[in-house]
């Protein structure tokens, strides 16, 4: 059964009031806080076709009603309003990410912001390997047969690498290894570099061929052969806060899931390819939505990050089903643009 845009407001004002009450809501309650222009008894009606259809449903007999994931999902989908950040926090968040010295200090400060932000768990996933292209490549002689290499993806990640050469080398040959090297690799994704790397030192000129055989065993191993997938985790005391009621006393198994990393990539990894928008890729999954059984007690907010239009990895933030969906989505996004404006620079 459509519902009317009434009820659709019941539907909305409980679910915000039980989020920031943490108690069931009644219908006389409801009509004192809400202009909502109808008698308690009107309002009871409407509650018992909302509970009727699977939005409510009523924890004690005699209590008030609380939403339930399906609640949760219409008021995601059609009810809620996301709330825009304040410009002074909106500058805060700029100031702290633009202060950041690496990637790594990069991706630590944004999992503190919104976990900070939220008061949920907050997941960032460093950039994909398997979505980073090479941006240069530099060559630092150290002595005549050892050489450090450099490899620097447009995501800001740095790779530095130590090579020993077969024999000495001198600048100008390194000057011309470091030319063929970034006239071949730079603006190519990391996981298409294997096949670019072995015909440039198949055709290589003839004295640059052992050098160049060196540097393309290490270039490969680093570019093509380490799936290195990452996340960084903050606010994990915060699923505590305001007591396990919101988790049915299953923190244990939360806390748990939350430690595979596995589990965690697959929640906040799973993004979208470019070329969308932040609203586009923003995903927020709902008690029995997540595919997780231990983290069905949860729901979770995820979108994607990158400079530009290029996506190179996920972030999100986990916490009890009785959340602020239209604060944390907000939060989310605004956070994933920074990440992904710091990361242009």
């Amino acid at each position: 059964m459509a519902l009317d845009d009434r009820k659709l407001e019941v539907l909305r004002v409980i679910v915000e009031d039980y989020v920031a009450t943490r108690e069931p809501v009644g219908s006389k309650a409801l009509v004192e806080r809400h202009k909502l222009g109808v008698s308690p008894a009107t309002v009871r009606n409407d509650m018992a076709v909302l509970e009727e259809e699977g939005y409510l449903c009523q924890p004690h007999t005699s209590a008030g009603r609380v939403p339930t994931n399906k609640g949760y999902r219409l008021f995601v989908d059609r009810l809620s309003r996301i709330k825009p950040l304040s410009a002074a926090e909106r500058r805060a968040i700029e100031r702290f990410l633009a202060g950041a010295v690496d990637l790594d200090d990069v991706v630590h400060r944004a999992v503190r912001l919104l976990a900070q932000l939220t008061r949920q768990v907050a997941v960032v996933q460093y950039p994909s390997l398997s979505r980073s292209k090479v941006r240069h490549l530099e060559l630092v002689p150290i002595t005549p047969t050892r050489i450090m290499l450099v490899l620097i993806a447009d995501t800001g990640r740095v790779e530095q690498r130590l090579v020993d050469l077969p024999a000495p080398i001198d600048t100008e040959l390194v000057n011309d290894a470091r030319q063929l090297l970034n006239d071949t690799l730079v603006g190519l994704f990391f996981v298409d570099t294997t096949k670019p790397i072995l015909e440039m030192c198949e055709h290589a000129r003839p004295e640059l061929r052992g050098p160049l055989s060196a540097l393309s065993s290490v270039l490969m191993e680093t570019l093509t052969e380490r799936p290195d997938e990452r996340v960084a985790l903050a606010g994990t005391a915060n699923l505590a806060r305001g007591g396990s009621l919101d988790f049915a006393g299953a923190l244990s198994p939360i806390l748990e899931a939350l430690e595979e990393e596995v589990v965690l990539l697959k929640l906040f990894g799973q993004v979208e390819r470019a070329g969308q928008t932040d609203a586009d890729l923003t995903r927020v999954y709902i008690g029995d939505e997540n595919e997780f059984e231990d983290l069905r007690s949860t729901s979770v907010v995820t979108t994607g990050y990158g400079p530009g239009n290029t996506v190179v990895g996920g972030l999100g933030v986990l916490g009890p089903t009785r959340m602020d969906y239209p604060a944390n989505i907000a939060a989310v996004r605004t956070v994933a643009r920074y990440v992904g404006d710091v990361l242009a620079q």
